[in-house]
């Protein structure tokens, strides 16, 4: 290694010296036995480093060309091959989860170091880390970002087939959550009264979360309330009797835990710990491609540092910070005042500071039906919903006609193109009967992460640069849009507090999602230091965990303890360490959505999505002026407090 980089430096001349020593040793770092001996190292080295700036050019147009065509259409076999258990339709079958756990791409890295393309690719753009980027990106253009976006292709080596695996345990516990479905009308109380309309199936944990969020400033809706918390702790201590799962045959009365069917108790057997046998497998497959990555042995790390490229103990400082703050009791203190009661622990969702808590939600469901009848119907008035938010026209109809609405068979998402030519993918879950107003403002949040996906892919100077830093920024977006859903309704809020309600609103969302996101960290590393655990021992201690998190954040304010509330996430079990993306994402669309505030919201989301995948500080620099910060909400916050009473 030194030799090759003494005879480059000596060929390309000092000033090619830095460039020479970290492409030549991060190649070395990645060469195995495979790819030759000593000389076929240093030939390769010698053939293939580019030092002409126009030659080295010309190399990086031809990389991301092709990438984007492997990417792009890697990523739409995977969509496509998902079809049958993303979308609602037939039944499905074992082939269909044998093909959704099916990843067409996972050969794809061993292809490139075989061929050496990813050799080339690490000898002439190099990978930079988190703090060099930080400190060197100050100075970066455009183009000295695209190639460090370059050297982040080729970071690790992990065989094709633990990829494979990551995968298939991935699509499991995807497919177990999109299937777990709570019918709510078969729930009873001890007298067999029932709480909820006919046909209403929940999936847990959004559905069941939504509801319970609906029945806010409804005389009768405290006993709803309870009654869906009883069925969240059940499903988290596993004790829920497996037969009443995505199951209308059964009664089930949560309170008491008893199932009966024509009027009679029958005794049940309860979920056998699957839901932490989904989260441990996907612990086991992660940690299977661990040696793989010497610098960031963790997944912990990888999701921080790799992915949302904010240092875990960072993000972890920056949500104590705001779950600590005197202003939370003092909302806390207001929402007990408005409900007129003491809090209780799902109260973590109070909905009444959004605009349409004062409105009757059957005449929000009654309008959105009528609007969106099919997934076509909501497709077709995506153009006019931008042009409401400011878009021209043809600027609308461009962006919408890259996007491509479906009905999902759980909960709904929304996922990106990866190539030009290809489409964006809203997937929202659709009533026989047509949209309801809570599927209309997960859609419009998912219809968000399609403009974000779509600008940034299809306006964007550099394909390596395509996308958002991280998740929290296409979240905030997302929450963006959700904000304005009844303004695309055509429904004007013109209460002169409505600013003051959106900051108390946004803090309280973010302490809520805070706490599950510090819950999701420290399950991860229980899981390090315990990676023979059983799923029995896992879901010990990740009530133990919630509970410890409840009573350091929670209690304090609520003055309830050991809650387990926190651990109802779907997230945890099918998205290992996302959560965190959403609470960063609150605070990024905070200050967005201060930012734009007086200027022309399309203006300025096409102008800040057109930064591309930055590092998060260096993106939110150019975008607003400062970076990530909790001072911004804490100090709208105080204002509200002082005006809403």
């Amino acid at each position: 290694m030194d030799k090759v980089i003494k005879q480059l430096t000596d060929s390309c001349g000092e000033a090619s010296k830095p460039l020479i020593e970290r492409g030549v040793k991060q190649v070395a770092s990645l060469w195995e036995n495979q790819d030759g001996d000593q000389e076929v190292f240093a030939a390769f080295c010698m053939e293939n480093f580019i030092a002409d700036t126009a030659k080295r050019n010309v190399l990086f147009n031809k990389l991301q060309r092709s990438f984007e065509v492997l990417y792009g259409n890697f990523n739409k076999m995977g969509m496509d091959l998902r079809i049958p258990v993303d979308l609602s339709g037939d039944e499905l079958t074992p082939v269909d989860e044998m093909f959704a756990s099916f990843s067409p791409s996972s050969h794809l890295t061993d292809d490139m170091f075989s061929n050496k393309i990813a050799f080339i690719t690490m000898l002439n753009f190099p990978f930079y880390t988190l703090t060099e980027k930080t400190d060197m990106g100050k100075t970066w253009t455009r183009r000295n970002w695209a190639y460090a976006r370059m050297g982040d292709a080729f970071t690790s080596r992990v065989p094709a087939a633990l990829n494979q695996k990551v995968t298939e345990a991935y699509s499991k516990s995807d497919m177990y959550i999109s299937e777990y479905n709570i019918v709510m009308d078969k729930l009873v109380d001890a007298s067999g009264k029932t709480y909820f309309p006919e046909g209403m199936k929940l999936i847990t944990h959004w559905g069941l979360r939504d509801e319970l969020k609906s029945h806010y400033g409804k005389t009768d809706g405290l006993p709803k309330q309870q009654m869906v918390y009883s069925v969240m702790k059940h499903i988290i201590n596993q004790s829920i009797p497996e037969m009443v799962i995505n199951n209308a045959e059964y009664q089930w009365n949560p309170t008491d835990n008893k199932v009966l069917k024509d009027g009679k108790e029958v005794t049940f057997t309860a979920e056998p710990d699957r839901r932490y046998e989904m989260l441990l497998n996907n612990f086991k497959a992660i940690h299977a491609t661990d040696a793989y990555y010497p610098a960031l042995p963790t997944y912990s790390q990888r999701a921080f540092e790799l992915s949302m490229e904010i240092p875990e103990q960072d993000v972890e400082k920056l949500f104590v910070s705001l779950m600590t703050s005197p202003e939370i009791k003092e909302v806390a203190a207001l929402i007990s005042k408005r409900l007129g009661r003491n809090l209780e622990p799902f109260d973590i969702w109070y909905d009444g500071f959004k605009a349409r808590s004062g409105l009757n939600e059957d005449d929000l469901t009654a309008k959105t039906q009528a609007l969106y009848p099919t997934p076509a119907a909501f497709e077709k008035d995506m153009a006019n919903m931008l042009k409401k938010l400011g878009w021209s026209a043809e600027r609308a109809e461009y962006i919408a006609s890259k996007i491509q609405v479906d009905p999902a068979r759980g909960s709904g998402h929304a996922a990106g193109a990866a190539m030009k030519g290809d489409k964006a993918r809203l997937r929202t879950r659709m009533a026989d009967n047509g949209m309801n107003y809570k599927g209309y403002n997960i859609a419009v949040h998912e219809f968000g992460h399609n403009v974000e996906q779509t600008i940034d892919l299809y306006d964007i100077d550099y394909y390596m640069l395509q996308g958002v830093p991280n998740t929290s920024f296409t979240e905030a977006l997302a929450f963006l849009f959700q904000k304005r859903d009844l303004e695309l309704l055509g429904i004007n809020d013109n209460n002169p507090d409505k600013e003051h309600l959106a900051s108390l609103d946004a803090i309280w969302s973010c302490y809520e999602i805070m706490g599950v996101s510090l819950l999701d960290m420290q399950v991860w590393r229980w899981l390090y230091a315990n990676p023979d655990a059983t799923p029995a021992q896992l879901k010990e201690a990740v009530l133990r965990i919630s509970k410890e998190v409840w009573n350091q954040y929670y209690a304090p304010v609520f003055g309830s303890k050991d809650e387990p509330i926190l651990a109802i996430y779907s997230h945890m079990i099918d998205n290992p360490l996302y959560l965190s993306n959403y609470p960063v994402g609150h605070l990024i669309d905070f200050q967005i959505d201060g930012f734009i505030k007086g200027k022309k919201f399309s203006s300025e989301v096409d102008r800040m999505y057109l930064l591309g995948r930055l590092t998060p500080q260096a993106w939110m620099q150019g975008a607003v002026g400062t970076q990530i910060s909790v001072d911004p909400i804490l100090k709208a916050v105080d204002e509200a407090l002082k005006v809403i009473k």
